[in-house]
């Protein structure tokens, strides 16, 4: 556990100095002030389209820097031997592995209380201009900015794995980014292929679907983003699950990317 930690900090400090990463948040920095801008051309609906305008730039930016950091850390230390040098050391594969991912997960939570912060601000400040009938329900903003925070998590562990069997950036980049949109679109459509209209569908792509669904991570799981629009009730009960179904598909996945791992041949 100590290695764990101590790994992890020097993960988390190389990541820091990343300047490319402070690019993307410089980008939704600036995407997030021009919310209530953007927002005003909505004379009915300021507050409720700022709040989905602000938790969209966060979930983007979030996005972006998971397949990003997913996708090219192991990739990157691998080229460089940097690697090799660190498993000279008394640190094992599983403990290289499990930092790498906490110390992403850690960077998203400094993303992610960041960027929240911000659409706090510029939320409150479209409240004040144009003020809505519907209260700011920041209870359920919270709720669906720590949803994203999940579901990239889960997303940093797929890219992970597939960095652990790729000896490229591109393949987990663009599989991990394939996997996102699957993943966010998988509930709508087992639900319309288990309705009535999917009953055109031949038995094969029927089953097809449904084993995919089951396969797949669930995304949409962790999207609130119209709770905290509306105001619309949160089950506690839903929100826990899906906190235990994130633990225990990013548990899986890591799993099998130490396994991958420990068996790969490093130069």
């Amino acid at each position: 556990m100590t290695r764990i930690l101590i790994l992890t900090g020097n993960f988390l400090r190389a990541i820091l100095r990343d300047r490319i990463l402070y690019a993307v948040l410089g980008v939704a920095g600036a995407m997030i002030l021009m919310v209530p801008s953007l927002s005003s051309f909505s004379m009915r609906q300021v507050q409720e389209l700022a709040v989905t305008l602000s938790l969209s730039t966060v979930s983007v930016s979030l996005l972006v820097i998971t397949l990003l950091l997913g996708s090219s850390s192991i990739w990157r230390d691998v080229e460089c031997r940097y690697t090799t040098s660190i498993l000279t050391m008394p640190v094992s594969r599983t403990e290289f592995l499990l930092s790498k991912f906490v110390s992403i997960s850690l960077f998203l939570l400094i993303c992610t209380l960041i960027l929240g912060l911000g659409s706090a601000v510029v939320i409150s400040l479209a409240r004040i201009s144009y003020p809505s009938d519907l209260p700011v329900h920041w209870m359920n903003i919270t709720l669906a900015l720590a949803g994203s925070l999940l579901k990239y998590q889960l997303l940093t562990a797929f890219a992970l794995l597939l960095s652990t069997i790729s000896t490229s950036f591109y393949l987990p980049f663009f599989s991990t980014l394939v996997i996102y949109f699957c993943g966010s679109a998988s509930q709508e459509v087992f639900e319309y292929v288990s309705s009535e209209f999917g009953q055109a569908m031949s038995p094969l792509a029927g089953k097809t679907v449904t084993v995919a669904y089951y396969l797949l991570p669930n995304l949409s799981a962790f999207d609130y983003q119209v709770h905290a629009v509306y105001g619309l009730t949160v089950s506690a009960q839903g929100f826990l699950l899906g906190i235990l179904y994130a633990i225990v598909y990013t548990s899986f996945l890591l799993s099998v990317a130490v396994y991958a791992f420990s068996r790969r041949q490093l130069p």
